[in-house]
Order: structure tokens, then sequence, then C-alpha cells
């Protein structure tokens, strides 16, 4: 596709100016830039992007059971929350909706956290995106209970999805949000999926995220906050697709007194490959970064877990420290952890551990010795192996979804 063809679907499907500023310096950008860095792993030979031609097609009939906000492909087909959270200003609208709706918050936010030159597939995922939904908390607001964001991938269609979902956490205000990502169909498609949050100072955000994409897809995938002043951002991310899937989990502490903790595990298996980079960067002073995350690689799968931290020159009385463990459940599976400290100050603490390796012998004789079968003895060890992580996770209905998914996976391997 050339750029007068995309400006021509930009310009039929009703686009703003400034939409299209983004889309046209996005699309120039794709052929000068470069695939992002992942230490220890080779995805460059994916299928990473599509020709797609932004067609908004409207979705297929399904069963499929919506939550307050469902989105099927590129279309919303349920959007509800309460009433009493509306008369107070929260906002949640398909991202070209709000576009034509609030111009000025667009314009002021979008792109802002993660820019289209950055790489190759920022560049490409702004130029061809093709859904998305924007959140916005005033300030003040408490939201007690969480929003719950069903994302859907249809693969009954051929067409990549680009999808991007844009947080803005009011002053003082405080939010949990559930991002779950799951699939429809066998079609070989590509997903391209971008989170950012801009946390304003005094701000609560829990962001969790529990991604289950089938195998026909490839995903790349992009969360990023930026956490000022007193603000908090917690990351809590089940990575249990089927899929090949690199990204980057990433928290900015611009702010002094900001923190970020970010949790996570991942499951992989069959023949799936997996690299994830989990990045905090200190920039503001006694700004707090935490990283904790725990992997179980079966079959002939790879996981990489890249745990970066880095305190920047300025960042005085900052702390960062991380954890990386990966648990080896076959002999053909691959996996690494690797801790990054990157640290350019001295009145700072920071610290790291990591460790890849089999299930202990000893336990699982324990456990077998007792009348328990292998394959009840092994997630069982997964699941105390996990728990570390699962314990951190602030929502109990969170952490219990996480744990219905995770033992649906375990008992497909």
């Amino acid at each position: 596709m050339n750029e007068q063809e995309l400006k021509q679907i930009s310009q039929a499907h009703n686009e703003p100016a400034a939409l299209w500023d983004i889309r046209q310096k996005a699309f120039q950008l794709i052929a000068k830039t470069k695939l992002p860095t992942m230490q220890r792993f080779s995805y460059q030979d994916w299928p990473l992007t599509t020709e797609n031609d932004l067609s908004w097609l409207p979705p297929k009939p399904s069963n499929i059971q919506p939550t307050q906000f469902t989105l099927l492909g590129q279309m919303v087909i349920n959007h509800t929350f309460p009433e009493e959270w509306q008369a107070k200003g929260v906002r949640v609208m398909d991202m070209f909706q709000a576009w034509h709706d609030d111009p000025t918050t667009m314009t002021k936010y979008f792109a802002k956290v993660i820019k289209p030159s950055e790489s190759k597939l920022t560049a490409f995922h702004y130029a061809y995106m093709n859904s998305g939904l924007i959140i916005k908390v005033p300030r003040n607001m408490e939201l007690k209970a969480p929003l719950e964001l069903n994302l859907i991938q249809d693969n009954r269609i051929d067409g990549g999805l680009n999808s991007h979902v844009l947080v803005i956490a009011g002053q003082n205000s405080s939010c949990s949000i559930l991002q779950h990502w799951s699939s429809l169909g066998k079609q070989v498609n590509t997903l391209n999926s971008m989170v950012e949050v801009i946390a304003e100072p005094g701000s609560h955000v829990n962001f969790s995220a529990l991604d289950e994409i089938g195998v026909s897809s490839t995903v790349t995938f992009n969360r990023r906050a930026l956490i000022k002043r007193d603000a908090e951002v917690n990351w809590a991310v089940g990575m249990m697709n089927d899929c090949n899937t690199v990204g980057d989990i990433d928290a900015e502490l611009v702010g002094d007194g900001s923190q970020a903790h970010s949790n996570m595990i991942g499951v992989t298996g069959h023949q799936q490959h997996v690299g994830i980079n989990n990045r905090v960067t200190n920039r503001g002073k006694h700004t707090l970064g935490l990283i904790n995350q725990r992997g179980v690689i079966n079959d002939q799968s790879e996981l990489i877990f890249n745990g970066i931290g880095q305190i920047i020159h300025g960042a005085h009385g900052s702390q960062a420290d991380q954890q990386n463990r990966v648990l080896v459940m076959s002999e053909q599976a691959r996996g690494d952890a690797n801790p990054i400290l990157l640290i350019d100050e001295n009145d700072v603490e920071a610290g790291h551990a990591a460790s890849v390796g089999p299930v202990d012998p000893h336990q699982m004789y324990y456990l077998m010795s007792r009348g328990i079968p292998r394959k009840l003895a092994e997630q069982m060890v997964i699941r105390g192996f996990l728990g570390p992580v699962l314990d951190n996770i602030p929502s109990a209905n969170v952490r219990q979804h996480m744990i219905n998914i995770l033992e649906r996976k375990l008992k497909n391997e």
C-alpha cells in the first residue's frame, strides 16, 4: 500500500486531519526504522506485519458473552458501565469516536507515551491502527470496581489487527483495569497490541492483562506507563498465549516519589517462542521500581525474560529491584532469565536475582510417593513456583481469573 492509498482509506473512514497526520508520519517511518532489540532472542524472520488495508468489517455472528466493554476485531459489540461513573465523568469509548468527540484530549495524550519513531513495529502500529479504546478517569475519582476490557482477535477473517488502548488517570484518581485478550478462528494473522497509560500526579492504576491468543496468530505487544509525581502503576500480566509472542512491558517513573510494580507470569508449550522485555526506568527522585516475573516452559518451547532496571543520573534516593525465575519442565525446552541493571547514580539501591532450572526431583518424589500422579504433581509444583507472583496481584478476582487460565493451559499441555 502506498501513502496515497492509505490516505484515501483514512478519509473514507472519516478520520480527522490530526489522526491522518500521525498515520502519515508513521507510514514514512516504517522504512527508516529497525525492529526492537531483544536480548538473546531471535524473532526477525517472523511474519510481524500484514498489508492490512484498514477496512472496517462488521464482526461475524458469535455466541460471545460480552463483559463491560467487548471489542470483536475492530468493532465494539458491547459498551456498558455504571451510570454513576458516567455521571461523574468517567469515559470509555471507541478510539476513533474519541477523535471526533474529544479531539483536545486525543491530541494532548495519544502517541505521547510510545512514539511512532521508536521502532519499525511502533511505526507500523500507528500507520495501520484499526482498533482501540480510550479510558479517561477524572481527577479525584475512585473506581471501586474494575473496568473489564474483553478484546478478541477475529481469526475467522483474513486481516491483521493493530489495537490501541489509551488510559488517562486524572490527578489523585484511582482505578483498576482488566484487559483480557483472546481469539476466535484459525486464520493466520498478526496482532500488534499497544497500551499507553498516563498516570497524573497522585493517581493509582492497577492494570491487569490476561493474554490467551490462539496458535494461529503472531503477537507483538507494547505496554508502557508514564508515571508522574507520587503516582503508582501496578502491572499484573499473565502471558498464556499459545502463539509466538514478543513484546515490552515498561514503566517510566518520571515524577518524584512515583512507584511501579511489574508482576508477570508466563507459560509456554509445544513449539512456541516467547520473548519479553520487562523494564522499569527510574527518572524521578525517590522512585521505586520492582520487577517480579516467573515463567514455566514445557515441551519444545522457548521463553526468554529480560528484566531491565535503569536508574538515570539525578534519580537520587531511588530503588530498583528485580527477580526473574524460569522453571524448565522438558529437556527439549529452552529458557533464559537475564537481569540487567543500568545504574548511573550513587545514592540508590539496586538488586537482582535470576534462576533457570528444572523441577526439584525431591519435590516430585515426595508428591508421587504419596500417590499423586505425575501430571498432577507437576501442576502442583508449578502452582507453588508461581505463587509469589500471584500473591502480589492486588485484585482477588484478577488473581483467581489468572489461576483459572493457568490451570486450563496446564491441562492442555
